[in-house]
């Protein structure tokens, strides 16, 4: 089981995993409904439309995988498509990131403090259960630190699974609606003539840092390691590829039919139970992003949209693909959503301290 929570676990049973039923019935629904989502001029079609048709197939009862080695191959190149956004520029910017990160310490901690309160008195979540389900994203993470907490595993991944699919279903229509941008599918500028070895040289690479991040417990080590990798690669002008934006339209089918493979084991009832405070979780969530993407708009000269991406509560991989669909500032958003991760998984065992202390 250890194994399939690896970054990139190179093992028998995830190769098995690529040719099995679950995984081949997963690719026949998505690649139709993500045409379908296409066809209709649906934002992000190719990642919300397989998303939603696998989630609904996953709660039905379809037998649905997304092998561990695959998602992590796509999320590998999605690194490598964010990593384009770095250059020098970047870290003469990332100065003026200080106070937007204080900004997000301030966000999470009234973002959990004030949706355990509501979860708790209305949803009548036991209380470590209701500070797991009230943090604004890092499942993966705050999975692990529930289990050691011995809480309600099913609640909270139930919660943010509900509240991942809301923010990433309605946010796309929402740019779509008020970002006044000509045409925001991803670049169709590819530079020809590429040196491919340069692409087997960030790979290899962004691996080699992976692994090692991984083994150094670094938190997102598959889209951290890419980003460091690329980024000082192309810099250094070492190496540098710009991938295609055709196969980027794969990459968001497989990642947003990972999202629905996450409902595999759930059921319309556990939904169901869970579906109204999570939207009313999901909606305070919000508003304090809001609120915090306001006071940074204060403080530093980026798009507003950005900014509510950078304070979005959702999946760190999710939400960086709508980042680059709407080339909202990829690499801003990016870096904020991993100081999130950092900042909840040093917070939430504080505050589980205080509570076992009966401080609040």
């Amino acid at each position: 089981m250890m194994q399939n929570n690896q970054a990139l676990p190179f093992n028998k049973e995830n190769f098995k995993q690529i040719f099995s039923i679950p995984f081949i019935s997963v690719i026949i629904i998505s690649i139709p409904s993500a045409l379908i989502a296409e066809y209709f001029n649906i934002p992000l079609a190719w990642f919300l439309g397989p998303m939603l048709i696998t989630s609904l197939a996953s709660l039905m009862g379809l037998k649905t995988k997304m092998p561990r080695l695959v998602l992590s191959s796509i999320l590998i190149i999605l690194g490598l498509y964010i990593g384009n956004y770095i250059d020098k520029n970047l870290f003469n910017q990332m100065q003026d990131w200080i106070w937007t990160s204080f900004i997000m310490l301030i966000y999470i901690i009234l973002s959990v403090l004030i949706v355990s309160k509501y979860l708790v008195r209305f949803s009548k979540y036991e209380k470590k259960t209701s500070i797991f389900s009230a943090a604004p994203g890092a499942l993966g993470p705050l999975m692990i630190l529930a289990e050691d907490a011995k809480t309600d595993l099913s609640q909270v991944a139930t919660s943010h699974l509900i509240r991942l699919i809301i923010i990433i279903t309605v946010f796309p229509f929402i740019v779509n609606s008020f970002y006044d941008v000509d045409n925001v599918n991803i670049s169709e500028k590819v530079i020809v003539n590429q040196n491919l070895s340069h692409l087997i040289i960030l790979i290899v690479s962004s691996v080699i840092l992976i692994l090692f991040f991984e083994k150094m417990k670094v938190p997102a080590a598959l889209l951290t390691g890419t980003l460091v990798a690329s980024g000082f690669l192309q810099i250094t002008e070492v190496a540098s590829y710009q991938i295609s934006p055709d196969i980027i339209d794969y990459c968001l089918l497989i990642l947003g039919s990972s999202v629905g493979c996450r409902f595999a084991d759930k059921t319309f009832i556990e939904i169901g139970k869970n579906a109204l405070h999570s939207f009313v979780a999901t909606f305070l969530l919000v508003v304090l992003g809001i609120a915090a993407a306001v006071v940074a708009g204060l403080v530093i000269d980026k798009n507003f949209f950005t900014l509510l991406l950078s304070y979005c509560p959702g999946g760190i991989y999710e939400v960086a693909v709508i980042a680059i669909f709407f080339d909202l500032d990829p690499e801003f958003v990016s870096f904020h959503h991993i100081i999130r991760l950092l900042m909840i998984l040093f917070i939430v065992p504080i505050i589980l301290r205080f509570l076992k202390k009966n401080l609040i």
